[in-house]
């Protein structure tokens, strides 16, 4: 039992890792491969790979619970397999599409089809003990996260060495043999846990059971809180960062400044799933929470950009126990014959920030400047921090009374 889960945690990794970088991997190069359609004018290229780019994360917004809902009720394996093939479709066709508007009707269908991190998190979360959750979610998750970080790169490298058409095409195909080896390599179990037998929920009721938990409600808004502040950032660091150097390289050192939140991520995300695990997840959110803000508020007053990059490293380490530590609380507070269609709301929430913080940060920068940004996400941060804090304490009081009243008793 124990070398199987282990065998199919290490292949959703792989798998995750693959799939989180097809997501990214057009970042580099979107706006050359529209340039490449027709002769379009600056404003026209700029418009539409803002569209193209984010209406993947838009449409994958309102469809990943539903995904999460089918895969409690028809197996998790089967919905990784139909959303595996599907990205890789969609990526496969881009390839030979010569319009604006194809690649965007594609990328919706991409994200009609991203529901394969989500699935996978409750496909391992349902075969994994509560008190490791933390440490097993963690490590799942630096699969997402090295996917995240290295797609852009990767999509770049490939564009550059075999052209736009040829990097779609070995993209998809490479994620259907991703895919491929989830369909012959992992076997679909669940602990088996102390419990009767939990009744089918519908849709409604699902939602209702989620909004009766305060504190799953704060780990879904700190999920979005951290997606909105890591996006809030990106369309203006390049412009940030070409304040702070008089070099020539201010490309690569902007992407490495945006990167290097998601190496800081990637460093720590395994070893906040365990403290999660020792201390308690919400405990471990709160305290993540509010050390993002401290390292985010900073990055606002940098005066080089090794300052910048050491502030933004320090940050990604801080908010790397948020996405584990969030899928940890939900393992251990929702059934199992539902946690498929939480998860799916949480990453409905990551989605949504996905959308929400570009827009917001290119709003606040342009009326109050981009230091502006980094004001804005901290008080997010800290907000949430608040918040999180007085219902982990509202919480605590309800069951020390509790406690008391059947003492008494």
């Amino acid at each position: 039992m124990i070398i199987m889960q282990k065998r199919n945690l290490l292949i959703m990794w792989i798998a995750n890792f693959f799939v989180a970088a097809s997501a990214t991997m057009v970042l580099p190069f979107i706006s050359l491969y529209i340039e490449t359609f027709d002769s379009f004018s600056d404003a026209y290229v700029q418009r539409w790979s803002g569209f193209i780019f984010g209406i993947t994360f838009l449409v994958a917004f309102f469809v990943s619970p539903l995904w999460g809902r089918f895969g409690d009720k028809f197996g998790r394996k089967k919905i990784l397999l139909i959303t595996g093939y599907g990205i890789a479709l969609s990526i496969f066709l881009m390839s030979f599409i010569n319009s604006v508007e194809g690649l965007f009707i594609l990328r919706m269908f991409m994200g009609v089809v991203t529901g394969f991190i989500p699935t996978s998190m409750a496909l391992i979360s349902a075969q994994t003990e509560k008190e490791i959750a933390g440490k097993v979610l963690g490590t799942l998750q630096m699969g997402t996260v090295s996917g995240g970080l290295f797609g852009p790169l990767l999509g770049g490298l490939l564009a550059d060495s075999v052209g736009f058409t040829y990097t779609f095409f070995i993209t998809g195909i490479v994620i259907s043999l991703a895919t491929t080896f989830v369909l012959f390599g992992i076997k679909e179990v669940t602990v088996k846990e102390n419990q009767a037998k939990e009744p089918k929920r519908t849709m409604k009721e699902v939602i209702q059971y989620v909004l009766a938990d305060r504190i799953l409600v704060m780990v879904m808004v700190a999920s979005l809180i951290v997606q909105t502040a890591n996006f809030s950032i990106q369309p203006q660091l390049a412009l940030y960062a070409g304040q702070l150097l008089t070099t020539e390289n201010i490309a690569f050192l902007a992407g490495l400044a945006f990167s290097v939140t998601g190496l800081g991520n990637l460093i720590a995300t395994r070893f906040w799933g365990s403290q999660g695990d020792r201390v308690g997840h919400a405990r471990i959110l709160l305290i993540c929470l509010i050390i993002g803000g401290i390292f985010f508020l900073p990055q606002a007053f940098v005066t080089n950009i090794w300052q910048l990059v050491i502030l933004r490293f320090i940050f990604g380490m801080a908010i790397g126990g948020i996405i584990p530590c969030a899928t940890a609380y939900i393992r251990q507070a929702v059934p199992v014959s539902m946690q498929g269609e939480v998860l799916g709301y949480n990453q409905s929430f990551r989605f949504l920030g996905n959308v929400v913080g570009p827009v917001t940060g290119g709003i606040a920068a342009g009326i109050a400047g981009i230091s502006s940004v980094f004001y804005m996400s901290s008080l997010l941060f800290f907000a949430a921090a608040l918040m999180l804090f007085l219902i982990l304490k509202a919480h605590a009081r309800k069951l020390n009374i509790k406690k008391s009243i059947s003492v008494n008793e």
